[in-house]
């Protein structure tokens, strides 16, 4: 059978993930595997319409289309999205409706999740027959157990698409789009003191009710808040996934763009920030996704640390909660307090310009009022996740993060606290023995409130 694969990495046949998919298709000659580099050169996709044109009719004439990505902060990279786009601005779902449809990724497993759920998403509002993904870690191709898993599941969908199988389909369609929202004139008129305020949206149409919700937020400060559109922004193109930035932070695009004096001068020192954009698709716009990708040449160091930070966001964001987690672990990945998220959902704009007020009321609340929000597990899971990985394998691809990660306390490994193991060998042993172990389980529950409960009833 044909097989259409769709690579989304920015490095083309230097990916990864296509070496997953050069060994299924030496594993199983008898299929065609046809890979269109669709990441590495959307921007010729975008200008040649005939460059597009050839992928579609691959996909037409194809049994199987298999979507090949990298994990990039959350979601796909830029470019891979910015293709997404491309098919439902060109109304060319026609060609992928009906088509069986696995997706593949490589990742260190942060946040794969949210990346295939957005996947499977739009394979089902593209009307596809949604078989499967596959989440392998970066070199699990290494390691036998992990071919062997790989080969199963190649085999799998291909068995699946040979007897034509039933798939459920999972994600709804999303429903109309809200009202056009009309902002009433605020009475509001917040101090923000000396704090710095930046409102950034993307710009990139359709906006839906994004700049009247801007216009209505910066209106409720007294005082200026800075409004920068990222369609101004000088950004040549997304993150190569080249890595230069591990050892010193160093983009490749340094001094070939604006983005990073843009970020380093305006968000970073900002102390309020503010990301406002429509919906497009099952998340925020690939204009949106490129600021995201190329604020990696800070590699996985929090550079949002004790802002204050919130979302404007026009569309049906009720109806997508994957991407609402995506937003709140962006918050929590940046150790920044997510002040709130406020949509153009509401029954009408006096609704939401109430929450729009209250919105402005919180972001410029001291911070002594509004302390950090401990970590949820996107935060703890996540950290724990590039802990492991810095610290191990990828210590020398990343070295900036590791100066970081060991300077801050990061390396937190249960493993050195000895009065725990020690304890915890003593305990195990206890337990073995059968009159300890009965004792133990009856005292359990109180022994386990013992310590916070001494701080609540005396402190």
């Amino acid at each position: 059978m044909n097989i259409a694969v769709l690579n989304g990495s920015p490095k083309g046949d230097l990916s990864v993930t296509l070496q997953y998919v050069r060994y299924a298709a030496a594993k199983f000659p008898q299929h065609s595997f046809r890979i269109f580099p669709v990441a590495r050169t959307i921007r010729k996709i975008e200008r040649d319409e005939s460059a597009f044109q050839e992928i579609i009719d691959a996909v037409k004439n194809a049994d199987v289309v298999l979507w090949s990505f990298p994990l990039y902060f959350f979601l796909v990279c830029s470019q891979y999205k910015r293709f997404i786009e491309l098919i439902f601005e060109r109304k060319q779902q026609e060609a992928f409706a009906g088509k069986y449809t696995v997706c593949l990724s490589t990742s260190v497993h942060f946040f794969d999740h949210t990346a295939h759920n957005y996947m499977h998403a739009v394979c089902d509002d593209l009307g596809m027959n949604f078989i499967g993904s596959y989440s392998a870690a970066m070199y699990d191709l290494m390691r036998g157990k992990e071919r062997k898993r790989w080969l199963s599941f190649a085999g799998h969908f291909l068995d699946v698409v040979n007897r034509r199988a039933p798939t459920p389909r999972v994600y709804p369609p999303l429903k109309a789009s809200p009202a056009a929202y009309s902002p009433g004139r605020t009475a509001v008129d917040i101090e923000a003191q000396d704090k710095r305020i930046l409102i950034l949206q993307d710009g990139q149409e359709p906006s839906g009710n994004t700049d009247a919700m801007v216009a209505q937020l910066a209106a409720c400060f007294r005082g200026t808040a800075d409004v920068a559109s990222l369609m101004d922004l000088d950004i040549k193109g997304g993150c190569l996934g080249c890595c230069k930035c591990g050892l010193d932070n160093v983009c490749d695009y340094q001094g070939k763009d604006g983005f990073v004096d843009f970020y380093e001068n305006s968000v970073k020192k900002a102390d309020i920030v503010v990301f406002a954009g429509a919906i497009h698709d099952r998340y925020l716009s690939s204009r949106w996704k490129m600021f995201f990708d190329r604020s990696f040449y800070n590699t996985h160091v929090p550079t949002l640390a004790g802002k204050q930070i919130a979302y404007l966001i026009s569309g049906p964001l009720a109806q997508i909660p994957n991407l609402r987690q995506v937003l709140e672990a962006y918050a929590e990945f940046q150790e920044a307090n997510l002040a709130g998220i406020v949509t153009d959902e509401e029954d009408n704009s006096t609704e939401t310009d109430e929450l729009m007020a209250e919105l402005a009321r919180r972001l410029v609340r001291p911070a002594a009022d509004i302390p950090l929000q401990p970590m949820t597990f996107l935060g703890v899971g996540g950290r724990k996740i590039f802990r492991d990985e810095i610290y191990g394998m990828l210590r020398f691809v990343f070295q900036s993060d590791y100066r970081y990660y060991k300077k801050h306390g990061y390396f937190d490994f249960p493993h050195k606290n000895f009065k725990v193991r020690r304890m915890n060998m003593m305990m195990t042993t206890l337990t073995k023995i059968p009159p300890v172990r009965r004792k133990f389980l009856k005292m359990l529950k109180e022994q386990m409130v013992k310590p916070v409960k001494y701080i609540a009833e005396n402190r």
